[in-house]
């Protein structure tokens, strides 16, 4: 199934897809993989801002509000655990696709994309744990 297309059409600009590294991480392999915190040294070149330092986080670096948590295919995701939350897209499927959850059955899966079908809603992972049924 296609699908519905999606109504917002709006190219997606993201000012800044790298994470910001966390003050000297680089030297240090304990916090290479950290997430960022805020330098509060009283010195810190990075919190004082000075050129050729790391950047900081700001407001400025956010992305559009209208384009913010859309997805590639132009949706916006809501996970999805049952048929009856599935039912609360109905009017917003060309907003909105439904992601069916990690811990659904295949049972339940198998409800949720057919009646996904029926309202037109378009479902991400339509095709996780759904095999063919096998005549043996």
């Amino acid at each position: 199934m296609a699908g519905p297309k999606p109504l917002n059409t709006k190219t997606l600009v993201h000012k800044r897809t790298k994470k910001f590294a966390r003050h000297q991480a680089d030297l240090f392999k304990r916090i290479a993989r950290s997430s960022w915190r805020k330098p509060k040294g009283i010195d810190g070149r990075v919190r004082r801002r000075f050129k050729g330092a790391l950047p900081m986080p700001s407001i400025g670096y956010g992305t559009d509000k209208r384009t913010r948590n859309i997805h590639p295919n132009g949706f916006k995701s809501v996970v999805v655990n049952n048929v009856k939350e599935l039912e609360m897209l109905m009017m917003h499927n060309r907003t909105y696709a439904a992601t069916v959850g990690h811990s659904v059955s295949s049972r339940v899966r198998k409800e949720i994309i057919s009646r996904s079908e029926q309202l037109a809603i378009r479902v991400t992972n339509a095709a996780a744990r759904v095999r063919a049924e096998e005549d043996a």
